[in-house]
């Protein structure tokens, strides 16, 4: 084939091969993880984040390329997981931005927007990495835009930038020393790879294999609701609202009083703002009164209304949950923890909302913005407690205008447990408030106990798949074929001597006898200081223990 130019229905067919692509191959991506755990989870956000865009657009070939980009590009900002996920969304949001506008692209329009994706990556980590998924990307693009010629079609430019992609991967090793080491190149880079692999086969009329990860939908049984059947699970209502200058001040939109209106009228409410575009998920037993409302201050750019009762025909639904509106508050606090003794312990805490997620199963942007409803305070800390979480919450923070959210960056579940069980109940200054906070994380000390996945060396410590191993942070301090030997000598490079108090989080699988066993161990071995196990219930994580 020949193909010079991209129109919408052609970018809808490569978006879904590439999720595809890399669905087919999300374990292969999971497992380059320079660390010897079973917590590789880059494949499962890139793919989560993808398929998020994929899903948001059809390949009706009418729609132009501004539309189909763009509302791809919204919803791979809502599905974004992880770090690798939020940058994938911001490359295919830079790359919308150099399709505003236009109905099909040719290569010059297609190489300048290419370009916007690589400065909107760059743009979105604070400290660019170079061996990572952004050098890929990069290294791609530069090389496919110098060799555009006027004989160069879609075809030409796919294969040169896939081709120098996959050299770009391959020299990842050379420039991140922890990569080289752990003996992998870099997984967010080859995530890449796969989907504009995918996307390039739609070009060639290569067939994708349908991901098994990512079924296709049923079509609706209409006969399901009949001319004699009763609505009982009303309406999934979803639509963007552009907010109009005809019909008010967008800016002086009263957010948080309409999702009080959505509440009243519906439930499982979803509703944020990205400029003058609102967002909204309801489901509802009268979508008509709430889209009424919503033309009083706009227009509607997309719009869905399904009868939930075709749905529920197909598949058992979860039972809906009413969202009650809380009466709004001062300060409010949204933490990422995994393990129903650990989510537990944070709601003990004062947390207001607990999203589910951590260490290989990463929450997305629209999960924090659900939690930030939910919430309702003026002032909303968050404590994303893993250093792949921290991006996710920093792109729903920019996202949300219904408070002001600040990110703290916890790193791990101890830091965030740290810090908010030492929070000033009393206190309402929010600076004050945060400075404190970060002055008690800057004092925590956490290691993990966790089972290695494979063999390793890392660090100066041979590691043994099927052994335990003592980390804190990226550091390998320990490897021992016993939990409660690994967890005492990790406590001892954790110094937990000098610490006041030493938490023990027990791990989903560590047994009672194996963790009493080791809290009495450790209270022997430090009389002097307070040992405090909760059975957290955490994933991948046998013990999790934090310094204070």
């Amino acid at each position: 084939m020949q193909t010079t130019r991209l129109s919408g229905a052609l970018y809808a067919g490569m978006l879904s091969s590439g999720a595809d692509h890399l669905g087919c191959y999300r374990k292969a991506v999971n497992d380059l993880n320079v660390f010897p755990i079973p917590d590789g989870d880059t494949g499962d956000n890139m793919l989560a984040t993808v398929y998020s865009g994929a899903d948001a657009v059809d390949r009706d070939p009418d729609s132009d390329l501004a539309s189909v980009a763009s509302r791809s590009a919204h919803g791979m900002l809502l599905g974004a997981r992880g770090n690798s996920g939020v940058i994938l969304s911001r490359i295919f949001s830079g790359i919308t931005k150099g399709f505003a506008g236009v109905r099909e692209a040719d290569l010059s329009v297609i190489s300048k927007a290419m370009d916007l994706g690589v400065r909107e990556a760059y743009g979105a980590v604070p400290v660019p990495v170079e061996g990572t998924i952004l050098t890929v990307f990069g290294d791609g693009v530069r090389y496919a835009n110098e060799r555009i010629t006027e004989a160069s079609t879609l075809e030409t430019y796919f294969s040169d930038l896939l081709g120098e992609m996959q050299r770009s991967l391959e020299r990842t090793p050379d420039l991140l020393p922890v990569l080289r080491e752990a003996g992998v190149v870099d997984s967010g880079g080859a995530g890449l790879i796969y989907i504009f692999e995918g996307m390039r086969r739609t070009l060639s009329g290569e067939a994708v294999e349908r991901a098994e990860a990512h079924v296709e939908s049923k079509k609706a049984d209409l006969d399901a609701f009949g001319a004699d059947s009763v609505l009982e699970y009303g309406y999934c209502t979803e639509f963007l609202l552009r907010l109009q200058n005809a019909k008010g001040d967008p800016e002086a939109f009263d957010l948080n009083g309409f999702i009080v209106y959505l509440n009243s009228v519906g439930n499982s409410v979803v509703a944020f703002r990205e400029g003058s575009i609102l967002k909204v998920h309801v489901h509802t037993m009268r979508p008509g009164d709430i889209l009424n409302r919503c033309q009083r201050y706009g227009e509607f750019l997309t719009l869905k209304v399904e009868n939930m009762s075709l749905q529920h025909n197909e598949t058992e639904l979860p039972e809906v949950t009413v969202t009650v509106p809380k009466p709004r508050k001062k300060i409010g606090i949204v933490a990422v923890a995994a393990g129903d003794g650990l989510k537990e312990t944070f709601r003990s805490l004062g947390t207001d909302a607990v999203i589910d997620g951590g260490q290989s199963m990463n929450p997305s942007t629209a999960d924090f913005l659900d939690a930030f409803d939910r919430t309702n305070a003026d002032v909303i800390f968050v404590f994303p407690n893993n250093g792949n979480v921290i991006m996710t919450a920093k792109q729903a923070k920019d996202l949300y205008t219904g408070s002001d959210v600040r990110v703290l960056s916890t790193r791990t579940v101890g830091e965030g447990y740290a810090a908010i069980s030492m929070m000033d109940s009393e206190a309402t200054e929010p600076d004050a408030i945060e400075r404190d906070m970060n002055d008690v994380i800057a004092t925590v000390t956490t290691g993990f106990v966790s089972r290695a996945s494979r063999d390793a060396e890392k660090d100066g410590v041979h590691v043994h798949g099927g052994d335990f191993i003592g980390f804190i942070g990226d550091t390998i301090y320990v490897n021992d074929g016993d939990a409660i030997d690994t967890a005492l000598k990790l406590s001892e490079a954790m110094h937990a001597e000098n610490c006041g108090v030493l938490l023990l989080l027990r791990g989903c699988d560590a047994t009672d006898a194996e963790a009493e066993a080791l809290t009495e161990a450790l209270c022997k071995q430090y009389p002097r200081t307070e040992v405090i196990r909760i059975d957290g219930g955490q994933p991948v994580h046998q013990y999790i223990l934090v310094g204070e």
